[in-house]
């Protein structure tokens, strides 16, 4: 063999050289990497390649062989649990078979999933995950075909009574750590299928699967109800609530996640109508009563630049004299298509949307200047919402609404319920307080159906006292009631307030009202509603009548 030139040897030591770099590099790349010649034989690999297959060379030179075009990828669990993603390069003698590590990847998007699909305070799920789970539940064969009547799952909608009420006065950690403790009774009563979700404030939801129903709701329901209204115990204090409950049944009440939400929360506004500690299963009517109630609130927003609302006055009676003493403002709206909407119908719709602020300034405006027309200096009582009073700028709408109209400020009268003061209790009597400043009167309306009202009174020094048309109304025979009137009546002498009994409808109860010393009295007794334009001839046919009254009484006998 001739011996090597100084020029061949100095190449051939430059080949390893690269060959040494090249393994270097390679070595140093953190994906691993291997080498198959024509024939599939392994040929060269790298540190990383070594470490994490020791004993899989023989799977991946299969696993590469069946990427038939170069560039294909698939996934590879090592015997160790890591995934790998195999990708396939073709090379001049063979090909390049690239392992990328993905468990670290996989396991952050794993985090972020569930991360995305859970409740940071209590841990359940959250809505995305209810909705997903629904979503496969409803496409899933067994729901679909319907094996029985109501299929096998339901969806629990729950909701929390007095929960904003404690969750603002106890502060919002106490607030958490009660939606804590019920998620975990929540949890303690489902079944290893079942899933349960919140999906914001105090609203939960369930997905009870793989059960007859609706039997296994209904068994479900009544335990809940039962289970998270029981008492908590939270840093000292002893928290009471209630809850209420709609159920939906799938497929049958709904084709999507979000109908079957829908329609489970349907049947949750019907159960807090029918009270706290119940439950309701959805019914077709509930979906129809919606969309007309959708409807009403899409007519409700157009009705005031329609000038659809009008005011009416019912007359207050003073019982000494007999005479009108002033007159309460009720608002009414005459629907284009449904003629006259109920306010019990509208109100609460108003105040839901806050559309009862734009309402209330046109109902203070136009009681205004109406009763600034009147021949007579009488008072106009006037409505007031919870959210009207917490408006900040309220007190500056009551002084355009007099300077306007020219209305004394003497004569307007402000009636507001005591769930009113509830509501904003600071706020609220700052206002009143600032009212009264100004020489408006305050009455405090349906006096008696709460739990306040006699600390109401010492809060505020209210003008008149207005006693509820439950007690005027109820059964003569019943001495509770009677009594009640009569002692509300006596408060209202001992702190110089005016008591009126409303809804009086007979002289049964006029009597009544009289011997319990009442000051006043307003009802269909004594006038029905009356328009703008009838009260001064109801005020001149009054007159008269107490002018006869007088001309035929005996000359000397007593008023």
């Amino acid at each position: 063999m001739p011996a090597l030139s100084r020029s061949d040897d100095y190449a051939e030591r430059s080949d390893r050289e690269d060959a040494e770099l090249a393994l270097s590099v390679l070595d140093n790349i953190p994906c691993a990497l291997a080498v198959f010649d024509r024939g599939g034989r392994l040929t060269m690999t790298n540190h990383a390649f070594d470490r994490s297959f020791p004993h899989n060379c023989e799977r991946i030179r299969l696993e590469a062989s069946a990427l038939l075009a170069s560039g294909e990828s698939r996934s590879f669990e090592a015997d160790d649990g890591r995934t790998f993603v195999l990708e396939r390069k073709s090379l001049p003698d063979g090909w390049l078979v690239i392992a990328q590590d993905t468990s670290e990847r996989m396991a952050e998007i794993a985090k972020a999933a569930k991360v995305a699909r859970t409740d940071p305070i209590t841990g359940l799920g959250n809505g995305l995950a209810m909705r997903e789970a629904l979503t496969a539940e409803l496409s899933s064969s067994a729901v679909a075909s319907g094996e029985q009547n109501f299929g096998t799952a339901a969806v629990i909608a729950i909701d929390l009574e007095r929960f904003k009420a404690i969750n603002e006065s106890l502060g919002q950690s106490f607030g958490d750590a009660l939606l804590s403790l019920l998620a975990q009774r929540l949890q303690s009563a489902l079944g290893e299928d079942d899933l349960a979700a919140r999906l914001g404030g105090d609203e939960f939801v369930v997905l009870q699967r793989k059960v007859a129903q609706p039997a296994s709701a209904h068994r479900l329901a009544k335990r809940l109800v039962d289970l998270l209204g029981r008492s908590y115990l939270i840093n000292g204090h002893l928290i009471d609530i209630d809850v209420s409950i709609g159920i939906a049944l799938l497929p049958a009440d709904g084709s999507s996640a979000d109908d079957v939400l829908k329609n489970a929360h349907l049947a949750l506004r019907r159960s807090r109508t029918t009270g706290s500690r119940s439950y309701c299963f959805f019914e077709p009517e509930m979906d129809r009563q919606m969309k007309a109630r959708r409807e009403l609130e899409t007519d409700l927003r157009r009705a005031l630049g329609l000038r659809q609302f009008s005011l009416v006055y019912q007359p207050q009676r003073d019982l000494a004299s007999g005479r009108t003493s002033g007159f309460e403002a009720l608002l009414r709206w005459n629907h284009p298509t449904r003629g006259p909407v109920s306010p019990s119908e509208f109100i609460p719709i108003a105040e839901e949307l806050r559309l009862i602020v734009p309402i209330g300034e046109w109902v203070l405006r136009t009681a205004c200047h109406e009763a600034a027309g009147w021949q007579e200096p009488l008072t106009v009582a006037v409505n007031v919402s919870a959210i009207q009073i917490g408006m900040p700028n309220f007190a500056d709408t009551l002084k355009q609404a007099l300077h306007s109209s020219g209305l004394p400020a003497s004569r307007l009268e402000l009636e507001i319920t005591e769930s009113a003061l509830i509501a904003d209790h600071p706020a609220a009597l700052e206002t009143l307080h600032l009212a009264r400043k100004m020489g408006v009167r305050v009455s405090m309306d349906d006096f008696g159906t709460g739990y306040s009202s006699l600390s109401y009174l010492r809060s505020f020094p209210f003008d008149k006292i207005k006693i509820d048309q439950s007690f005027v109304r109820a059964d003569p025979h019943d001495s509770n009631c009677t009594a009640i009137v009569s002692a509300i009546a006596a408060l209202g002498r001992s702190l110089g307030m005016m008591t009126l009994a409303e809804g009086v409808e007979s002289q049964e109860q006029w009597r009544r009202i009289m011997a319990s010393g009442c000051t006043a009295a307003q009802g269909f007794l004594v006038s029905y509603p009356l328009p703008p334009e009838s009260i001064g001839d109801f005020l001149a046919e009054e007159a008269k009548r107490n002018c006869t009254m007088r001309a035929d009484r005996p000359e000397g006998s007593a008023g």
